[in-house]
C-alpha cells in the first residue's frame, strides 16, 4: 500500500454525477459497463489521493454488485480493487467492512457455497495486512464455526468429524489476536477463549480415539492440551475481575478446570473453583451455583496431594464461615485438619453414600484417590506421634495389606513429606533419623546454655531476696 500523501484534487462533483448514472446502468442490466465507468474515475481519485471520493466509488461498486446479486463479479470486484496500485488503506477497509455486513444475509438467501466464496475472498484480501487484522479475525471466526458445525453434524463420520474440528481449531489458532492493537481487550479475550474451547474439543476427541484403540496414553490430544495451557496464560485474570466481564471469567475458569482435571492437578482445580466462587453473583447464590462451587472446592482440595500450599488452603477453607453451612463437607474438611487417625471403613460408611452420588466421586479413580489421601493423612499423623512402630501395627491402623502400606510409605518418603526407614527383618518402621555425634553435641551444648541461663537468673533472684530481707531486718532494729 502506498503511504498517505496530500490530496491533489477534489473529485466530489464528478463522483456525484457518476454514481446515479452507474446505478441506472445496473438497473437496466448493464452491471459491467457501470463498473467500468466507476473504475476509470476511481483510478483518477486514487492517484489524486482523494480518500473520500475513492471510498465512495469502491463501496458503490461493491454495493452495485451485491444489489445485482452477481456474487462472482462481487468477489472479482473486491479482489481487483484491493490490489490496485497505490490503493488507499481506508478505502479497502471500508469495502471489506461493507461486504462483511452482508455475510449473514447471503448465507440465508444464497446458500452456504456462495457464502464460503465470499468468506475466502475476504480472507485473501485481508491476508498480511495489519490494518485489516481485526476484520480478518472476525471472518476467520465465522469460517471456524462453520467447520465446527460440520464436525457436530449427525451425518459426519468419525474421520470427517476429526478433520473438520482440526481445521476449525487450526484456523483460529493461527490468529495471534493478543498482538492486535486495533482490537479491544474484551474481543481479544473472547477470541482466545474460542481458541481454547476448540482445542479442548479436539483434544477430547483425540483422547477418545486413543482410549478406544487401546494405544499408549502418550500422544492423543496432548499437544492440544499444551496449547490450552499456553492460551490460558494469554488471558489477563485482572481484566476478568471487572463485573462487565463476568461471563468471560466463568467461561475461562470452566476451561481451566477441565485442563486441570485432565492433568489430575486437583489443587489447581480447587483454586479455579475458588475463583469462580469469589464471583459476586455466584457467591450470592448460596443455594445454587455458589453451593456447587464451594462443594467442588472441598472435593478437590482434599483430593490434592499434601504440601504446604494444599495445607494452607485447606485450613483457610475450614475457617471460612460459609463452609459451616454445609455440615457434611465441613465435617469432611475437619477430619483432614484434625491431627487424628481416620479409619477408612468409617469414612466410607459416613461420607460414601453421599459422595458416591456426586459427579466428582462417581468416578472410581477419584474415589480411590480419596482413599489414598486418607491413608497419607494417617501416615503423617503416625509419624508425628511415633518414633518407631511395627509394620503389623501400622498395617492394622491403615486397614491395608503390608504391600500396600509399604508402597504408600515409600511414596511419601520419596516426595519428602515424611522421613522413614523400614527394617524388614525386625518388622519395624523408624520415623526418626539417626543423629550424628555433631548433632547430639550441638543439642547438648544448647541445652547446657539454657540450663546455665536459668541458674544465673535464679541466683540473681535469690540475691535480690536476701538483700531485701537484710534491709527489712535493719529497718526493724
Amino acid at each position: 500500500m502506498a503511504d498517505p500523501k496530500k490530496q491533489e484534487k477534489d473529485y466530489t462533483k464528478e463522483v456525484d454525477a457518476l454514481l446515479p448514472e452507474a446505478e441506472s446502468l445496473t438497473t437496466s442490466g448493464k452491471l459491467q459497463e457501470a463498473l467500468d465507468k466507476i473504475y476509470v474515475l476511481e483510478k483518477q481519485t486514487r492517484n489524486a489521493s482523494d480518500l473520500k471520493s475513492t471510498t465512495r466509488l469502491v463501496t458503490s461498486a461493491t454495493e452495485l454488485c451485491y444489489k445485482a446479486r452477481n456474487f462472482k463479479i462481487l468477489n472479482n470486484n473486491i479482489n481487483t480493487l484491493s490490489k490496485k496500485h497505490g490503493q488507499l488503506k481506508a478505502a479497502i477497509q471500508a469495502m471489506v467492512e461493507l461486504a462483511m455486513g452482508w455475510l449473514e444475509e447471503i448465507r440465508k438467501t444464497e446458500g452456504t457455497e456462495t457464502w464460503l466464496e465470499l468468506i475466502e475472498t475476504l480472507r485473501a484480501v485481508t491476508e498480511g495486512k495489519i490494518f485489516l487484522e481485526t476484520p480478518r479475525a472476525r471472518v476467520t471466526l465465522l469460517l471456524a464455526h462453520y467447520h465446527e458445525s460440520l464436525a457436530t453434524a449427525s451425518t459426519a463420520t468419525p474421520a470427517a468429524r476429526k478433520d473438520s474440528l482440526q481445521l476449525a481449531s487450526d484456523l483460529l489458532s493461527e490468529l495471534q489476536v493478543e498482538t492486535y492493537s486495533s482490537m479491544d481487550r474484551r474481543e481479544k479475550t473472547e477470541f482466545i477463549l474460542e481458541q481454547m474451547r476448540l482445542l479442548i474439543a479436539l483434544a477430547r476427541l483425540k483422547d477418545g480415539e486413543i482410549g478406544k484403540e487401546g494405544k499408549d496414553s502418550i500422544g492423543g490430544g496432548e499437544a492440544e492440551w499444551v496449547k490450552v495451557r499456553v492460551g490460558g496464560r494469554k488471558v489477563n485474570e485482572e481484566f476478568l475481575k471487572d463485573k462487565a466481564n463476568e461471563d468471560l471469567k466463568l467461561k475461562y475458569y470452566d476451561m481451566m478446570i477441565q485442563y486441570a482435571l485432565h492433568q489430575s492437578a486437583y489443587l489447581d482445580a480447587a483454586k479455579y473453583y475458588h475463583k469462580v466462587w469469589e464471583t459476586p453473583t455466584i457467591k450470592e447464590d448460596v443455594t445454587g451455583r455458589g453451593r456447587v462451587a464451594l462443594e467442588h472446592i472441598v472435593y478437590y482440595v482434599v483430593l490434592a496431594p499434601h504440601d504446604n500450599e494444599q495445607s494452607d488452603m485447606l485450613h483457610r477453607l475450614f475457617a471460612d464461615p460459609a463452609l459451616s453451612k454445609l455440615e457434611l463437607h465441613y465435617a469432611l474438611v475437619k477430619c483432614f485438619t484434625t491431627p487424628e487417625l481416620m479409619r477408612w471403613p468409617g469414612i466410607e460408611a459416613i461420607y460414601g453414600p453421599h459422595l458416591r452420588k456426586t459427579e466428582v466421586f462417581s468416578s472410581d479413580k477419584l474415589w480411590e484417590d480419596l482413599h489414598t489421601r486418607v491413608i497419607e493423612h494417617n501416615i503423617r499423623i503416625v509419624a508425628q506421634y511415633y518414633t518407631r512402630i511395627t509394620i503389623a501395627r501400622l498395617t492394622s491402623l491403615l486397614d491395608l495389606t503390608q504391600q500396600q502400606t509399604e508402597e504408600v510409605l515409600c511414596r511419601l518418603v520419596v516426595s519428602g513429606t515424611i522421613w522413614a526407614r523400614i527394617d524388614r527383618p525386625a518388622g519395624i518402621i523408624n520415623f526418626r533419623s539417626s543423629r550424628s555425634p555433631e548433632d547430639v553435641m550441638n543439642d547438648w551444648s544448647s541445652d547446657m546454655q539454657r540450663l546455665l541461663g536459668l541458674i544465673e537468673k535464679t541466683w540473681m533472684g535469690v540475691n535480690a531476696a536476701q538483700a531485701a530481707q537484710s534491709r527489712a531486718v535493719k529497718a526493724a532494729s
